[in-house]
């Protein structure tokens, strides 16, 4: 498409040329208006004679309906051409109305015509008078009637007026009322049929051979535009060629550095420098930082598989090893050497969520609302991406704070996929034998099918209590509250909002309400107790990007009465102090 674009506007470019080249003759050939007029060549076009593109500016001809030859310029109105001298550059006209010296009372402008007066020395003063009809003048050679300036019972008379000569002083003047006196050269105005001619000249083009030269000229400007867009159009194309190949060595780049890379184990040590800086530890092992080449930085989490068998370690590598989003971390490469397995990741330096919306004692870590909603915003379109973007829906199992890393620019990223689960996009339901992921995230039917079908669905709830995390800035169930109404946050925060209560969150401008409120009320969507009632993530990260006053409260999602009707089937909602897990042992119902 972009190809044919190009021959498109290479072939417009040289049309005008290519029809220039092709016309050639007819831009040199003579043409007239009649068998007598004057014949019409280059620099001159005659119009309708000559194609558009012959003659030079300002040379444009025409032919009246008489045909006589015609020129008009820009200031001085339309002149009849009586003769064109090519080599001396000379053009002689006459009044299309046979009365010149109407044209010379008006005084000639030349400005933003190729043409002047032929200038000459020989200078007299001509002055013209108006006299009663009845006075009776003769026409001398020092006095002329200017028939076509008379009118009824008056005449014109143009007077030479000058020392050379003398005779004038004698002619009766006495009645008459002088017009004008202008500077007349005596070569210039001529006479052709009984009215004056006058004798134009051109400077440029110079016009010796301008029959060759018109042609000359259009065969050079030809050639030099051809040359030039052949000379672009080769260098469009190896822009092209060049372009073209940048991406694809690009794109080869960009997939070795993207495909995570099996290292050896002394390799692990390398890149640690012995292990010696750990940035945290857990159950699952330990993490390390360390540096790939000299400018790289890695985390590597040593694993302490020895409890899963390996699954922790295959579900890191066949879930986060085939997926590329801004909003999930980068897994560059891994190590199975023997019983000793490492991951090693992006390197977050603002390590993980929990470390700002759980900070306690002097140090301010809040991040502000605005940036905590584009927190929750990527982290929705990270599990968007996991449930809809892959060949195949992942499932995480584990979204909390902790999992959520931070980069430089405090982008979220989704990390430790251990415990993910990989799906049909055709399945709406997800087999599992035990439940799994940290207590406070985990949906209700994880814990027991009692309350329904394993699914996507349970992302989403755990997403939905990490909100309301981000929003309290403290644990969901905190038994430290003044208030034993606000040891379980969520529940706390629907009834203050369904009641139009003060939320009790420290804002500073209601913009920053209005976030926390929309926050809120997403999450409260988010934790319906039955997946059904969840909203897809897809309709999560709209209603995020959306107004607040566009959202709409859900239904209570604590209450374990007042059920609608098509719940009715529903087992009642246990209070959340109480919920234990409920082991799971038959996969077959």
């Amino acid at each position: 498409m972009e190809m044919n674009k190009n021959f498109m506007i290479i072939f417009l470019l040289i049309l005008p040329y290519i029809r220039l080249e092709a016309n050639q003759d007819e831009c040199s050939r003579i043409a007239n208006c009649s068998e007598y007029g004057p014949a019409v060549r280059f620099p001159f076009k005659l119009r309708g004679h000559h194609p558009n593109h012959c003659g030079y500016p300002g040379f444009d001809l025409s032919c009246t309906t008489g045909n006589e030859t015609m020129v008009e310029l820009p200031f001085s109105g339309k002149f009849i051409v009586q003769t064109i001298y090519y080599g001396s550059q000379l053009l002689s006209v006459t009044d299309p109305d046979s009365c010149m010296s109407r044209r010379l009372l008006q005084h000639l402008n030349f400005s933003n015509s190729p043409f002047n007066l032929l200038q000459e020395s020989n200078y007299i003063k001509k002055s013209f008078f108006k006299c009663p009809s009845t006075h009776g003048h003769q026409d001398t050679p020092l006095r002329e009637k200017i028939s076509c300036l008379g009118v009824p019972g008056y005449e014109v008379y143009a007077v030479y007026d000058d020392y050379q000569y003398p005779q004038i002083t004698i002619l009766d003047l006495s009645s008459c009322s002088k017009l004008v006196t202008i500077d007349a050269n005596t070569n210039e105005y001529r006479y052709y049929n009984d009215d004056w001619l006058l004798v134009f000249t051109w400077l440029a083009p110079v016009c010796r051979n301008c029959g060759e030269q018109g042609l000359i000229l259009g065969s050079f400007l030809f050639i030099v535009v051809m040359v030039t867009v052949i000379k672009c159009y080769r260098n469009k194309l190896d822009n092209i060629e060049k372009e073209y190949q940048v991406k694809i060595d690009m794109f080869l780049k960009d997939y070795e550095a993207l495909k995570p890379t099996r290292y050896l184990y002394e390799d692990i040590k390398k890149m640690t420098n012995q292990f010696k800086n750990m940035l945290g530890k857990g159950g699952y092992g330990s993490v390390y930082k360390g540096t790939i080449g000299n400018d790289i930085e890695v985390a590597v989490k040593i694993l302490n598989d020895f409890k899963g068998k390996g699954e922790d370690f295959t579900n890191e590598v066949g879930t986060i090893g085939r997926i590329h989003h801004v909003n999930i971390v980068r897994l560059v490469g891994f190590c199975a050497d023997g019983f000793k397995r490492a991951l090693v990741y992006e390197f977050m330096p603002n390590e993980s969520l929990d470390k700002y919306i759980f900070s306690k004692g002097t140090i301010n870590l809040h991040l502000g609302w605005e940036k905590l909603q584009d927190i929750a915003i990527g982290i929705a379109k990270g599990i968007e991406y996991l449930h809809q973007g892959c060949d195949q829906r992942i499932l995480h199992f584990d979204i909390k704070p902790h999992n959520i890393l931070l980069d430089k620019n405090l982008k979220p990223k989704i990390s430790d996929f251990g415990l993910a689960k990989l799906s049909s996009k055709g399945e709406s339901v997800v087999s599992m034998t035990a439940a799994r992921g940290t207590i406070g995230y985990i949906a209700p039917e994880v814990f027991s099918r009692n309350f329904g079908n394993v699914s996507y669905k349970s992302d989403v709830y755990s997403f939905g209590m990490l909100v309301l995390e981000m929003v309290g800035g403290r644990k969901n169930t905190d038994d430290t509250a003044a208030n034993s109404s606000q040891v379980y946050f969520p529940e706390w925060a629907y009834n203050n909002l369904n009641q139009d209560k003060e939320f009790g969150i420290q804002v500073d401008m209601d913009e920053d309400m209005k976030i926390a409120k929309k926050l809120t009320i997403v999450a409260l969507w988010c934790i319906q107790w039955y997946a059904a009632d969840r909203p897809s993530m897809t309709a999560v990260v709209h209603m995020l990007e959306g107004e607040t006053e566009n959202l709409v409260m859900p239904s209570n999602p604590f209450a374990s009465t007042d059920q609608p009707e098509t719940s009715s089937a529903k087992p009642a909602k246990p209070s959340h102090a109480v919920l234990t897990i409920i082991p799971e042992t038959d996969e077959s119902e």
